[in-house]
C-alpha cells in the first residue's frame, strides 16, 4: 500500500474505493462551485511567519471547545450520508474521533442513528439538527438526542431549501443507490464497498425511517426528504428550539456579522462561520474570508468557529491566528473514511495534527492557546472592501 503522509494522499484513495455518486456527492458545491473552490484556496493568501532560535519542545495542541476538552481545536462535522461512503460509517468516524479525543457531529441525515451511535461510543457526541416542517417529528428529534446523552445540538441555519448541485441531480443521488445501468456498471467495480455494504443492516437514513409519519419505503423516504426542510426557519424558531434544547447550542451556517449578532443575542454558545461547504449559495465569500468581520463584531460574545474548506493541520493554525476558537473537518475525514474505514480517519486526524503542531513550533509557539494574528501574514484587503 502507498504511504499516506496528507490528506490528498487520503482522497485519491478515497477516489478509487467509493462509488463515484458518493464521491461526487462529498466532492461537489452548488452551481459553477466557485465558493467550493474558493473555501480551500483561499487559505493559499494567508501566509505563516516562521521564527527562530525558539525553545520547541514540550508542545500542545490542547485546548477546550464550548468548554469540552479537545486534543487540538478541530470538530469532525455533520456529513449526511456518511454511512454510504463506508458501511457503518458514521459510527467508525464517531469511533475514531473518541480515541483521537475530539468532538464527532452526527447530522440528521446520517445512515447510522443517534440510537446506533451512542450504542457503539461511549464519548458524548454533538447531534446537528435540520429544521423540519413536522414539528412532532422535529420534537421527538430533539428528545432523541437529548435521550442519547448528546453534549450540543448543531442547529444548521442554512438549509431551509437546497442549492443545486448539478452532480448529484445527473447521478440521480439516493439512498440506497438507484439501481441504473451506470449505476450497477460503477458499483461493479467498487467489490470492496459493496461486500462491506452487504454485511450491515444500515443503508438508509436511521434517523428518519421508523421514526416519521408516513415513511415506510425508499420511495416514500425520498418525497418526505425532499419536502421536509422548513423554508419558515427564523429567528423566533431558533430561540424556541434553543429553549426545547436546553443545553449547548451552536449555530452552524453564520456569514455576515448581522447574523452573528442575532445569534449571540440568543444565547448561542457558538456559532460557526460556515457556507455549507460551497454547497448553498455558489457566489458567496469563503468561509476565512468572512471570520474577520464576524470576529470583530462578536468575538468577545460568542464562541467563533469556523467550517468549509479545512484541507490541512496548516489551515486549521492560520483559522486559528486568525482568532477562531475551533474549526470543523467534513471533506478531510470523509477522505479518510472512504478510502481506509475507520483507521483512514484516524489517518486523517495524525496528519492535520501533525501538521498543525509541527507548523505552529515553526511560527515560535509551543501551545495553541497562545498563538495569535501574529505569526500570520494577511493581505490588507483579505476580507474584501466592498462598494
Amino acid at each position: 500500500m502507498a504511504v499516506i503522509t496528507s490528506i490528498e494522499d487520503l482522497k485519491r484513495l478515497y477516489r478509487r474505493r467509493v462509488p463515484k455518486m458518493f464521491y461526487d456527492y462529498c466532492e461537489s458545491g452548488s452551481w459553477t462551485e466557485q465558493t467550493f473552490r474558493e473555501n480551500s484556496s483561499d487559505f493559499d493568501d494567508i501566509y505563516l511567519r516562521q521564527r527562530v532560535a525558539v525553545d520547541m519542545t514540550n508542545r500542545t495542541t490542547r485546548t477546550k471547545m464550548i468548554g469540552q476538552d479537545v486534543a487540538m481545536p478541530v470538530a469532525l462535522a455533520p456529513v449526511g450520508l456518511t454511512g454510504m461512503q463506508s458501511a457503518d460509517g458514521e459510527i467508525k468516524a464517531a469511533r475514531a474521533a473518541e480515541k483521537f479525543g475530539v468532538p464527532f457531529t452526527l447530522s440528521t441525515m446520517s445512515v447510522c442513528s443517534i440510537e446506533d451511535v451512542a450504542a457503539h461510543t461511549s464519548a458524548p457526541f454533538w447531534f446537528q439538527l435540520y429544521v423540519m416542517r413536522d414539528q412532532d417529528y422535529l420534537r421527538r428529534l430533539i428528545q432523541r438526542a437529548k435521550d442519547a446523552k448528546c453534549s450540543a445540538l448543531v442547529l444548521t441555519l442554512d438549509l431551509q431549501i437546497l442549492g443545486q448541485r448539478h452532480k448529484d441531480l445527473k447521478n440521480g443521488l439516493s439512498v440506497p443507490p438507484k439501481p441504473t445501468p451506470a449505476n450497477i456498471l460503477n458499483l461493479s467495480t467498487k467489490w470492496r464497498w459493496g461486500k462491506d455494504m452487504l454485511g450491515t443492516k444500515r443503508r438508509t437514513f436511521g434517523n428518519i425511517v421508523g421514526h416519521a409519519k408516513g415513511v415506510e419505503s425508499l420511495t416514500s423516504l425520498m418525497h418526505w426528504t425532499a419536502e421536509q426542510f422548513d423554508p419558515r426557519l427564523d429567528w423566533q424558531k431558533v430561540e424556541e428550539i434553543r429553549d426545547l434544547w436546553g443545553g449547548k447550542l451552536i449555530l452552524k451556517g453564520i456569514m455576515e456579522p448581522e447574523d452573528a449578532t442575532m445569534a449571540a443575542k440568543i444565547g448561542a454558545d457558538a456559532i460557526v462561520v460556515s457556507n455549507h461547504g460551497g454547497r448553498q449559495l455558489d457566489g458567496a465569500l469563503s468561509s476565512i474570508r468572512a471570520l474577520d468581520p464576524i470576529l470583530q463584531a462578536v468575538g468577545d460574545q460568542v464562541e467563533v468557529h469556523l467550517d468549509s474548506g479545512i484541507r490541512s493541520g496548516q489551515d486549521v493554525l492560520k483559522a486559528v491566528a486568525m482568532g477562531a476558537t475551533g474549526t470543523y473537518i467534513g471533506r478531510a475525514f470523509i477522505y479518510g473514511l472512504g478510502a481506509m474505514g475507520e483507521a483512514g480517519v484516524t489517518r486523517a486526524l495524525e496528519i492535520i495534527h501533525k501538521e498543525l503542531d509541527v507548523s505552529m513550533a515553526f511560527c515560535g509557539h509551543r501551545d495553541i492557546n497562545a498563538v495569535s494574528r501574529d505569526i500570520l501574514r494577511v493581505p490588507q484587503d483579505f476580507s474584501g472592501r466592498w462598494a
